[in-house]
C-alpha cells in the first residue's frame, strides 16, 4: 500500500491498520493496484462460468444458509443477491458514526482486492466511490452475531435503497448517487452474499478502536504521572534497574515514559523517603499500563492479519489451472473478536487504575492536599462529585470487560452454531474506550487542581507541560459554572489528534508501538 498527498493504494503490499484509520477518519482517497483488479477480475470470470452450470456451488447457484442445498435456476441468481441484502439488512439501533462506516467499507474493499471472492468489479468500484465521493451508507449499529447485517446496509445504497449522509445531509441513497453521477448497480452471482460475508465489519471498527486506544494509553501514562507527583510519589518503584526485572515489554515501555515525564522534579525530590512505599495505583503504573500496552500489542497484530486475510465464503481458490469453489469459515471472527474482547480488559484496567489514583487526589486521609482540591470546603464541594462520575464510568466498563466472544447462539436452522460476536465485542471495546476518556478526563481535572494547590511551580519538565497544557484550554475551577462543562473540555482535548504533540518530544514511546 502506497500514500501521496492523502490518497491510498492497495494491492502491492499489505495494508497497515492505520491506512484504514486514515482513509475512515482522515478522507484519503483510495484505489486498488492493477494487480488487484486482475486478481478480483480472474475470479469474477471463475463465478461467472459456475454460475451458469447445473452443478450446485454454495451462494453461487444454490440458497444460502440452511437453503444451502436448494440449486436455483441461472436467471433467479440476480434475484438471489437482491434478496441476500433486502432480508440481510435487518440491524436496528443508533446508526454507527461516519467513520465506522468508512472503516468497514475500506475493510471489505481490502478483502475483495485479494482476490478470493469472485465479486462483480461494478460492486467493487461502487463500494470504492462511496468512499472517494465521501457518500456513507446509514447503517443500525445493532443486530449482528458476527457479520452480515452491517454490510448488508451498506450494500443497500449500491442498488438505491437506504438512506446515506451525504454533504452533510441524510437522504435516499437514490438521490446522492445522482449527485455524484453514479449508476445503481445490478447485482450478479454471488454478489449479495459477498456483500454480507466475511470480517470487514469487525475488522474496520476494531481498526478506529486501536488508534483511540493507542492516544489512551499514552495519556494514561501523562496524566497518572501528574497525579504521581501531586501524591509525593516515590520514585524508586520506577527505576529503570527494577522494571527491567519485569519482563514484558509494555512494562518497559511504561516505565521509560514515566521516568522521563518525572525527571529531575523538584517537588518529587522533596518527598524522598517519606514513604517506604505508595499505594499500588500509584508504583504500580509501569506493571499495569504496561500490562495493557501489551494487550494492545496482541490485538494490533491479530487484527493487521484479519485485513491480510480473506475472509469471504465460499472462496474462489486458484485449483489445477482452474478455480475450486470451497465452503469453509473463514468469515468466522473468533481472532477479531477475542482481541476485542482482550483490548477491553485493558482498557477497564486503564480506567480502574485512573479512578483509584483520582479517589487518592480528592480524599483528604490520602494525601497532603485540600480536602476535595478546594480551599473552600464545605462551602465548596471542589471535585468529589467528579470522582463519583470516575466511579460510575469505570463500573460501565468492567460490565462490558466481559466477554462477547464466549457467548453463542445456533442461528440458520443448526446451520451457523457457533458465532463470533465480533462486532459486539468491537462495539462495546469502542463504548469502554470512550468512557476510559472521561475517567482521564477527570483525573486530568484533578490532577491539575492539584498542581494548582501546591505552592511553587517545581515539577518535572514532562508534567509542568501537560499542566500548563490544560490550562491554556481551563483555568483552574472555581465552583462559577457546572463541572461537566469542564470535564466535557477536558475530553475532547484528549481526543484531539493533536494533543500529543507537544509531550512527544519528552516522551517519545508515548504511543504504543513507536
Amino acid at each position: 500500500m502506497s500514500e501521496l498527498s492523502g490518497y491510498l493504494e492497495i494491492g502491492t503490499t499489505p495494508p497497515a491498520w492505520l491506512e484504514v484509520v486514515k482513509v475512515a477518519r482522515h478522507g484519503h482517497q483510495l484505489s486498488l493496484s492493477p494487480q488487484a483488479w486482475e486478481r478480483v477480475s480472474c475470479a469474477r470470470e471463475a463465478v461467472e462460468k459456475i454460475a451458469a452450470s447445473s452443478v450446485p456451488h454454495y451462494g453461487i447457484n444454490t440458497g444460502l444458509g440452511a437453503l444451502c442445498d436448494v440449486v436455483l435456476k441461472q436467471d433467479e441468481l440476480q434475484r438471489l443477491s437482491h434478496h441476500t441484502l433486502m432480508s440481510h439488512a435487518c440491524g436496528v439501533g443508533t446508526p454507527l458514526r461516519t467513520e465506522q462506516v468508512r472503516a468497514i467499507i475500506c475493510c471489505a474493499v481490502i478483502n475483495y482486492s485479494h482476490g478470493y471472492s469472485g465479486i462483480s468489479l461494478a460492486v467493487l468500484e461502487g463500494l470504492i466511490k462511496l468512499l472517494n465521493e465521501q457518500v456513507t451508507p446509514i447503517v443500525p449499529s445493532r443486530g449482528s452475531v458476527g457479520y452480515l447485517t452491517h454490510m448488508a446496509h451498506i450494500g443497500l445504497a449500491l442498488i438505491g435503497h437506504g438512506d446515506v449522509e451525504f454533504r452533510g445531509q441524510r437522504m435516499p441513497a437514490k438521490q446522492a448517487l445522482d449527485v455524484i453521477d453514479m449508476p445503481t448497480i445490478t447485482l450478479g452471482p454471488k454478489d449479495g452474499l459477498s456483500l454480507v460475508n466475511g470480517t470487514p465489519a469487525m475488522t474496520g471498527l476494531a481498526c478506529l478502536a486501536l488508534a483511540d486506544a493507542a492516544r489512551l494509553s499514552a495519556w494514561a501514562d501523562i496524566i497518572g504521572a501528574m497525579s504521581f507527583e501531586a501524591l509525593g510519589g516515590q520514585m524508586n518503584a520506577f527505576m529503570a534497574e527494577v522494571t527491567a526485572l519485569k519482563r514484558h515489554p509494555g512494562v518497559q515501555q511504561t516505565g521509560d515514559n514515566l521516568r522521563r515525564l518525572l525527571a529531575d522534579s523538584p517537588h518529587l525530590m522533596r518527598h524522598k523517603g517519606q514513604r517506604l512505599q505508595d499505594a499500588l495505583s500509584l508504583r504500580s503504573m509501569p506493571q499495569v499500563h504496561g500490562a495493557c500496552r501489551d494487550q494492545f500489542d496482541h490485538a494490533s497484530r491479530q487484527i493487521e492479519k484479519e485485513l491480510h486475510s480473506a475472509t469471504d465464503n465460499p472462496l474462489v481458490i486458484p485449483y489445477n489451472g482452474g478455480y475450486q469453489i470451497v465452503s469453509q469459515a473463514n468469515p468466522h471472527g473468533a481472532s477479531v473478536a477475542m482481541a476485542c474482547d482482550l483490548l477491553t480488559i485493558a482498557v477497564c484496567e486503564w480506567s480502574s487504575i485512573s479512578e483509584r489514583r483520582a479517589y487518592r487526589l480528592v480524599s483528604p486521609q490520602a494525601n497532603h492536599l485540600p480536602p476535595f482540591l478546594t480551599v473552600e470546603s464545605g462551602v465548596k464541594s471542589g471535585m468529589m462529585i467528579a470522582h463519583y462520575s470516575a466511579a460510575s464510568l469505570v463500573a460501565d466498563n468492567k460490565r462490558l470487560a466481559q466477554p462477547a466472544v464466549t457467548d453463542n447462539f445456533v442461528t440458520s436452522g443448526l446451520q451457523e452454531d457457533h458465532l463470533s460476536l465480533g462486532e459486539s465485542a468491537a462495539l462495546k471495546l469502542d463504548q469502554a474506550i470512550d468512557n476510559a476518556f472521561y475517567v482521564l478526563a477527570i483525573e486530568y481535572l484533578l490532577a491539575a487542581q492539584a498542581f494548582d494547590l501546591i505552592d511553587g511551580e517545581d515539577f518535572a519538565v514532562g508534567t509542568l507541560l501537560a499542566w500548563r497544557s490544560l490550562r491554556e484550554i481551563l483555568p483552574a475551577y472555581q465552583e462559577e459554572h457546572a463541572l461537566h462543562l469542564d470535564i466535557q473540555a477536558v475530553y475532547e482535548w484528549l481526543r484531539n489528534d493533536h494533543s500529543l504533540e507537544n509531550m512527544l518530544p519528552i516522551a517519545p514511546n508515548l504511543l504504543p508501538g513507536s
